[in-house]
Protein backbone atom coordinates (compact mmCIF):
# COMPACT_ATOMS: atom_id res chain seq x y z
CA UNK A 1 0.00 0.00 0.00
CA UNK A 2 1.38 3.44 -0.85
CA UNK A 3 1.73 6.25 1.62
CA UNK A 4 -0.54 9.28 1.42
CA UNK A 5 0.89 12.09 -0.73
CA UNK A 6 -0.31 15.43 -2.05
CA UNK A 7 -1.28 13.99 -5.46
CA UNK A 8 -3.43 11.40 -3.72
CA UNK A 9 -4.98 14.14 -1.59
CA UNK A 10 -5.89 16.15 -4.69
CA UNK A 11 -7.39 13.09 -6.40
CA UNK A 12 -9.39 12.23 -3.25
CA UNK A 13 -10.82 15.78 -3.12
CA UNK A 14 -11.81 15.74 -6.80
CA UNK A 15 -13.44 12.33 -6.52
CA UNK A 16 -15.23 13.24 -3.30
CA UNK A 17 -16.74 16.30 -5.01
CA UNK A 18 -17.86 14.19 -7.98
CA UNK A 19 -19.44 11.58 -5.71
CA UNK A 20 -21.21 14.20 -3.62
CA UNK A 21 -22.66 15.88 -6.72
CA UNK A 22 -23.28 12.94 -9.06
CA UNK A 23 -23.60 9.76 -6.97
CA UNK A 24 -25.13 10.64 -3.62
CA UNK A 25 -28.84 11.13 -2.92
CA UNK A 26 -30.74 11.73 0.31
CA UNK A 27 -34.29 10.42 0.60
CA UNK A 28 -36.01 7.07 1.14
CA UNK A 29 -34.37 4.09 -0.58
CA UNK A 30 -34.34 0.28 -0.53
CA UNK A 31 -30.80 -1.03 -0.98
CA UNK A 32 -29.67 -4.18 -2.80
CA UNK A 33 -29.30 -5.78 0.64
CA UNK A 34 -33.03 -5.17 1.23
CA UNK A 35 -32.33 -2.62 3.95
CA UNK A 36 -34.07 0.76 4.01
CA UNK A 37 -31.85 3.83 4.05
CA UNK A 38 -31.99 7.61 3.86
CA UNK A 39 -28.68 7.59 1.96
CA UNK A 40 -28.17 6.26 -1.56
CA UNK A 41 -24.88 6.10 -3.45
CA UNK A 42 -24.86 5.08 -7.11
CA UNK A 43 -21.26 5.41 -8.29
CA UNK A 44 -22.01 4.56 -11.93
CA UNK A 45 -22.56 8.18 -13.07
CA UNK A 46 -19.01 8.82 -11.80
CA UNK A 47 -17.25 5.59 -12.81
CA UNK A 48 -18.81 5.59 -16.26
CA UNK A 49 -17.55 9.11 -16.97
CA UNK A 50 -14.04 9.40 -18.38
CA UNK A 51 -12.86 11.90 -15.78
CA UNK A 52 -14.44 10.07 -12.84
CA UNK A 53 -13.09 6.69 -13.91
CA UNK A 54 -9.63 8.14 -14.43
CA UNK A 55 -9.48 9.55 -10.90
CA UNK A 56 -11.01 6.44 -9.33
CA UNK A 57 -8.61 4.15 -11.19
CA UNK A 58 -5.55 6.13 -10.16
CA UNK A 59 -6.64 6.04 -6.51
CA UNK A 60 -7.51 2.34 -6.57
CA UNK A 61 -4.24 1.38 -8.25
CA UNK A 62 -2.32 2.74 -5.26
CA UNK A 63 -4.07 0.19 -3.02
CA UNK A 64 -3.98 -2.91 -5.24
CA UNK A 65 -1.76 -5.51 -3.61
CA UNK A 66 1.73 -5.19 -5.13
CA UNK A 67 1.81 -8.96 -5.79
CA UNK A 68 -1.62 -9.06 -7.48
CA UNK A 69 -1.64 -10.08 -11.14
CA UNK A 70 -5.26 -9.05 -11.71
CA UNK A 71 -8.15 -7.05 -10.32
CA UNK A 72 -11.65 -8.48 -10.38
CA UNK A 73 -15.18 -7.61 -9.38
CA UNK A 74 -18.79 -8.62 -9.61
CA UNK A 75 -20.60 -7.38 -12.69
CA UNK A 76 -22.05 -4.62 -13.13
CA UNK A 77 -20.73 -2.16 -10.58
CA UNK A 78 -17.14 -3.34 -10.84
CA UNK A 79 -17.00 -3.57 -14.65
CA UNK A 80 -15.67 -0.04 -15.25
CA UNK A 81 -13.47 -0.25 -12.14
CA UNK A 82 -11.52 -3.34 -13.16
CA UNK A 83 -11.09 -2.06 -16.71
CA UNK A 84 -10.00 1.40 -15.54
CA UNK A 85 -7.51 0.07 -13.00
CA UNK A 86 -6.00 -2.34 -15.53
CA UNK A 87 -5.56 0.57 -17.96
CA UNK A 88 -4.10 2.86 -15.28
CA UNK A 89 -1.66 0.06 -14.39
CA UNK A 90 -0.61 -0.35 -18.04
CA UNK A 91 -0.07 3.40 -18.36
CA UNK A 92 2.20 3.31 -15.32
CA UNK A 93 4.16 0.32 -16.64
CA UNK A 94 2.61 -2.33 -14.40
CA UNK A 95 1.19 -5.57 -15.74
CA UNK A 96 -2.28 -6.06 -14.23
CA UNK A 97 -5.23 -7.73 -15.92
CA UNK A 98 -8.97 -7.27 -15.36
CA UNK A 99 -11.49 -10.00 -14.61
CA UNK A 100 -15.26 -9.72 -14.45
CA UNK A 101 -17.06 -12.11 -12.13
CA UNK A 102 -20.47 -13.11 -13.45
CA UNK A 103 -23.38 -13.34 -11.03
CA UNK A 104 -24.09 -16.77 -12.49
CA UNK A 105 -22.30 -18.97 -15.01
CA UNK A 106 -23.10 -18.45 -18.67
CA UNK A 107 -25.80 -20.80 -19.88
CA UNK A 108 -24.02 -21.32 -23.18
CA UNK A 109 -20.54 -21.63 -24.67
CA UNK A 110 -17.98 -22.51 -22.02
CA UNK A 111 -20.32 -21.74 -19.11
CA UNK A 112 -17.67 -19.40 -17.69
CA UNK A 113 -18.12 -17.59 -14.37
CA UNK A 114 -15.07 -15.40 -14.98
CA UNK A 115 -14.38 -13.23 -18.02
CA UNK A 116 -10.99 -11.90 -18.98
CA UNK A 117 -7.44 -13.21 -19.29
CA UNK A 118 -7.35 -15.90 -16.60
CA UNK A 119 -4.11 -16.01 -14.61
CA UNK A 120 -2.42 -19.19 -13.39
CA UNK A 121 -4.08 -21.02 -10.53
CA UNK A 122 -2.84 -19.74 -7.18
CA UNK A 123 -2.36 -16.17 -8.44
CA UNK A 124 -3.20 -13.25 -6.17
CA UNK A 125 -6.17 -11.08 -7.20
CA UNK A 126 -7.51 -7.89 -5.62
CA UNK A 127 -11.30 -7.41 -5.69
CA UNK A 128 -12.77 -3.99 -6.54
CA UNK A 129 -16.21 -2.74 -5.55
CA UNK A 130 -18.09 0.53 -5.94
CA UNK A 131 -20.13 0.49 -2.70
CA UNK A 132 -19.95 -1.90 0.25
CA UNK A 133 -22.97 -2.14 2.55
CA UNK A 134 -23.13 -5.59 4.15
CA UNK A 135 -20.28 -6.92 2.00
CA UNK A 136 -22.38 -9.65 0.41
CA UNK A 137 -21.68 -8.88 -3.24
CA UNK A 138 -17.96 -8.43 -2.61
CA UNK A 139 -17.83 -11.74 -0.78
CA UNK A 140 -19.71 -13.40 -3.63
CA UNK A 141 -16.96 -12.29 -6.03
CA UNK A 142 -14.25 -13.40 -3.59
CA UNK A 143 -15.83 -16.83 -3.13
CA UNK A 144 -16.11 -17.35 -6.89
CA UNK A 145 -12.47 -16.40 -7.38
CA UNK A 146 -11.31 -18.60 -4.50
CA UNK A 147 -13.33 -21.56 -5.79
CA UNK A 148 -11.64 -21.03 -9.16
CA UNK A 149 -8.24 -21.48 -7.51
CA UNK A 150 -7.16 -17.87 -6.90
CA UNK A 151 -5.95 -16.14 -3.77
CA UNK A 152 -7.82 -13.04 -2.59
CA UNK A 153 -6.92 -11.10 0.55
CA UNK A 154 -8.04 -7.55 -0.20
CA UNK A 155 -11.19 -5.73 -1.32
CA UNK A 156 -11.06 -2.06 -2.31
CA UNK A 157 -14.24 0.00 -2.40
CA UNK A 158 -15.05 3.58 -3.30
CA UNK A 159 -17.61 3.96 -0.48
CA UNK A 160 -18.11 1.92 2.68
CA UNK A 161 -21.61 2.45 4.06
CA UNK A 162 -20.36 1.02 7.39
CA UNK A 163 -23.22 -1.43 7.75
CA UNK A 164 -21.30 -4.60 8.51
CA UNK A 165 -19.17 -5.03 5.41
CA UNK A 166 -15.86 -4.56 7.19
CA UNK A 167 -16.74 -7.19 9.82
CA UNK A 168 -17.82 -9.70 7.15
CA UNK A 169 -14.56 -9.13 5.27
CA UNK A 170 -12.48 -9.70 8.41
CA UNK A 171 -14.39 -12.93 9.16
CA UNK A 172 -13.51 -14.09 5.63
CA UNK A 173 -9.82 -13.26 5.99
CA UNK A 174 -10.05 -10.12 3.89
CA UNK A 175 -8.80 -6.57 4.32
CA UNK A 176 -11.32 -3.91 3.27
CA UNK A 177 -9.81 -0.68 2.03
CA UNK A 178 -12.33 2.14 1.64
CA UNK A 179 -11.50 5.34 -0.21
CA UNK A 180 -14.42 7.02 1.63
CA UNK A 181 -16.93 6.32 4.35
CA UNK A 182 -20.58 7.18 3.65
CA UNK A 183 -20.54 10.04 6.18
CA UNK A 184 -17.73 11.78 4.23
CA UNK A 185 -19.75 11.71 1.01
CA UNK A 186 -22.97 12.80 2.76
CA UNK A 187 -21.18 15.65 4.53
CA UNK A 188 -19.63 16.89 1.30
CA UNK A 189 -23.01 16.69 -0.46
CA UNK A 190 -24.52 18.91 2.23
CA UNK A 191 -21.84 21.52 1.55
CA UNK A 192 -23.04 22.12 -2.02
Amino acid sequence: MSSFNSDEGLLREKLLNLLAQEAYRYGSFTLASGKKSSHYVNCKPVTLSGFGLSITSQLFLQYVDSQAVAVAGLTLGADPLVSGVAMAAAQSGRSLDALIVRKEAKGHGTGACLEGPLPASGSLITVLEDVVTTGGSSLRAVEQLRSSGYLVNRVITIVDREEGGDELMKQSGLELISIYKLNEVAERARSF
